[in-house]
């Protein structure tokens, strides 16, 4: 119930993290997927590797809070693989910045990115899964959207947005057979807090605050995007699924 052979997948933030390890398992899953992000030579290379294993995939450079390039981005999957089942939204970016201290042009980037972005391609995309009575929107939230975290409100306001965007296409979206789910990380080790990892004493602090005392690993998220992108959860929408090692249970 996991097997994707035939479908088309657009992953957003495919670059590097959690996006790239999910485009790589969609590819391996067999599905044909579209990798978007705004560094070009970072999906050329996944594009190579896809290739050279026997999977298909299409770089697509894309600023998800620019309308016209999401617009192509899903304009281009739909010329090369004629169709798209799958969207996985994970393109995201985080400030750490007291309120006080915050410049509402980042405020303003922070939210563009992590809401407007989501919007834009569950739109775009929307429109051929509505079309065709079938398809899975899969929406990349945050632990954070689900508890207060100092000097994050911009990041955390968005991810929250992101989730009950969730729910709303959801229900928007269920008599169309298009399921809308959301999956919401804690800390895991990727590319994009490297810096924290590089800090032992920022790193022991992280980890003292969840309960299973380490991050995750970005392959411990493969089996729930299989599980969303696939007739597993046909009858499954509307919902989040929490994987932080039980941080946002503290």
């Amino acid at each position: 119930m996991t097997e994707l052979s035939g479908k088309v997948a657009i992953v957003t933030g495919a670059g590097r993290g959690l996006g790239r390890s999910m485009a790589a398992a969609l590819v391996r899953a067999g599905a044909a997927v579209t990798v978007a992000a705004r560094t070009g030579a970072e999906l050329d290379t996944f594009v190579a590797e896809a290739t050279a294993a026997g999977g298909q995939a299409l770089a697509c450079p894309t600023d998800v809070t620019d309308e016209a390039a999401v617009e192509q981005m899903v304009r281009s999957t739909m010329e090369t693989f004629g169709r798209v089942d799958i969207l996985v939204n994970n393109s995201g970016i985080v400030a750490s910045t007291p309120l006080l201290d915050q410049p509402a042009a980042e405020w303003d980037r922070v939210v563009s990115t992590n809401l407007r972005g989501t919007y834009l391609a569950t739109r775009a995309a929307g429109r051929h899964l509505v079309a065709q009575g079938s398809g899975k929107v899969i929406n990349v939230a945050s632990n954070f959207a689900l508890q207060g975290v100092a000097n994050h409100a911009a990041y955390s306001a968005s991810k929250a947005g992101v989730i009950a965007f969730t729910r709303s296409m959801a229900i928007e979206w269920a008599r169309s057979g298009v399921q809308v789910n959301a999956i919401a990380p804690g800390y895991f080790a990727t590319p994009l807090n490297a810096a924290l990892r590089e800090d032992a004493e920022a790193t022991a602090k992280v980890v003292r605050a969840i309960p299973a005392r380490r991050m995750g690993q970005p392959e411990e998220l493969e089996p729930w995007l299989l599980l969303l992108a696939g007739s597993a959860s046909d009858f499954m929408t509307g919902e989040v699924i929490v994987i932080d090692g039980g941080q946002s249970v503290r």
